[in-house]
């Protein structure tokens, strides 16, 4: 198995559904309280790609795509069409959108991460598949210039600083991202429903974390 750097069709991934999935234990005690335990550090998303799905174009652009992953067998770049970058879907990355960490005067490398939520239980999602081209980082505030000031691998999400930040200072980032995912089928049940369209009722896609 492998990752492949493709990008599932954006068109027919902007029609998918889904979105995150965690594990969670519940066993009701006899006096009727409950204790609940989560299984997953992180979230997992699925999508079903099968709504966007409009046409014999688009279903000959999936068969081809499925075929090249072999499957299951082979992961690639999807877009997730309501959450795929560092602010609100609506808005442009700043490099102020979210906390990746606070210099020390040694570590230069830090993982992008983006945060869900804020005063209860606030969860930290790894972000390891950001758009080249995208990260945008600050140092207290003040923008720093990509391939001068730091780098991004975008196989895994890491910022490589040039030089540590002092003790105490606030590093934050904006970006787009990806996610990296597979099939979770390895057949495909296609119908054919007039001349010129097709449809799939169901093309599961899972995350790969």
């Amino acid at each position: 198995m492998a990752f492949h750097a493709v990008r599932f069709p954006l068109d027919i991934a902007l029609g998918a559904r889904g979105g995150p999935e965690r594990a969670t234990d519940i066993v009701t005690l006899v006096s009727g309280a409950e204790e609940r335990n989560s299984r997953w550090a992180d979230s997992r998303r699925r999508f079903n790609a099968g709504y966007g799905v409009k046409s014999l174009a688009d279903m000959a652009s999936v068969i081809a795509f499925f075929e090249e992953r072999r499957g299951r067998f082979h992961s690639f770049l999807f877009r997730d069409p309501l959450d795929n970058r560092s602010c609100a879907p609506n808005a442009s990355p700043d490099p102020q959108d979210q906390p990746i960490g606070t210099g020390d005067g040694i570590e230069t490398v830090f993982p992008l991460v983006k945060r869900y939520g804020a005063s209860f239980d606030p969860y930290d999602r790894p972000i390891t598949k950001p758009v080249a081209g995208t990260v945008r980082v600050a140092l207290d505030t003040v923008e720093q210039t990509e391939g001068t000031d730091f780098t991004v691998d975008t196989g895994t999400g890491e910022v490589t600083l040039a030089s540590p930040p002092g003790a105490g200072v606030a590093i934050t980032a904006g970006f787009e991202f990806d996610v990296e995912v597979r099939f979770d089928t390895d057949r495909l049940d296609v119908e054919l429903t007039s001349f010129d369209a097709a449809q799939a009722p169901l093309i599961p896609i899972v995350e790969v974390i």
